[in-house]
């Protein structure tokens, strides 16, 4: 089975990918970019493709959004991985001695509360947090720190310094994981949509107010804008429900009021907070 990911090997998509596929076997192929990601498992290059698409810190990754429907990917699946940002460095270096810190943006962001306590290091934005630790270590870059995984100090041999700097530890970035067909199933309690309204008052309310009337829970819904049509978006709603039923219903009601309706997954609901590695993760830091 081949997984592609955004990343290197150590990066969360490779922990998300451990995490989902559990014990089976899969070989993990390295992309610079999402749209490559998306792109590889349009292409059947890919059996499977992980894709960060939200964070309960820095929120919603757009453009992802759009990647899902643009290579028409079905979601097949969902992981909620809980992002722990280690900071490390050349074994044996002193954190008196750290000059520079490098990491992605993203990283450097969600652990901003630790960066403005030791506010003299000099900030580097790089690509991809576990790349950051593999240059660190080939090429032998002395105070110099990385902010990354526990997986990435592991593979490249690096010494944690501080351990779960990141400013919120109920920190979790959720994955969809994709691919180009699904087979049909009933073994789902969850979907993504995506519709448009009519551009006029009232429209959206009619639409939502079916799911109240259904009980069905909007999990989420994000608005993504339409190219070439501006102020106009399409909704991409996650959805959860108790019955097939309950969801065949709500696609006949919401059908005859939206526009280019179309189902972009069914799977089954990954719950963050039922997560077995939880029972065991140690969320204390020591900054």
């Amino acid at each position: 089975m081949k997984i592609g990911i955004q990343g290197t090997l150590g990066s969360y998509h490779h922990q998300a990918a451990d995490l989902f596929f559990n014990s089976e076997e899969f070989i993990l192929y390295e992309y610079e970019s999402f749209k490559k990601v998306a792109k590889s498992v349009s292409k059947s290059e890919c059996d499977f493709g992980l894709m960060a698409i939200e964070n309960t810190i820095a929120g919603s990754i757009l453009p992802n959004y759009s990647l899902v429907t643009k290579y028409n990917l079905q979601i097949v699946g969902e992981i909620y991985l809980p992002i722990q940002h280690q900071l490390m460095a050349l074994p044996g270096t002193d954190f008196d001695k750290i000059e520079e810190i490098r990491s992605h943006p993203m990283a450097i962001l969600q652990c901003d509360q630790f960066l403005e306590k030791y506010n003299h290091f000099t900030i580097r934005e790089t690509s991809d947090t576990a790349l950051t630790a593999k240059k660190i270590k080939s090429e032998l870059s002395r105070n110099i720190a990385a902010i990354a995984s526990q997986k990435a100090a592991d593979l490249y041999g690096l010494e944690i310094l501080k351990r779960n700097i990141q400013t919120f530890h109920k920190n979790f970035t959720r994955f969809f994981v994709l691919a180009k067909e699904t087979e049909p199933t009933n073994d789902f309690d969850k979907a993504s949509i995506t519709f448009a309204t009519p551009h006029k008052s009232g429209s959206l309310a009619n639409v939502l107010n079916e799911f109240v009337y259904l009980g069905i829970n909007m999990e989420k819904i994000q608005s993504i804008p339409i190219i070439e049509k501006p102020w106009q978006y399409n909704f991409h709603v996650d959805i959860s429900f108790e019955t097939i039923q309950q969801y065949e219903e709500l696609k006949k009601r919401i059908l005859i009021k939206t526009d280019n309706l179309k189902i972009l997954g069914e799977y089954k609901k990954n719950n963050p907070y039922l997560l077995k590695e939880l029972e065991y993760i140690d969320l204390k830091s020591n900054f």
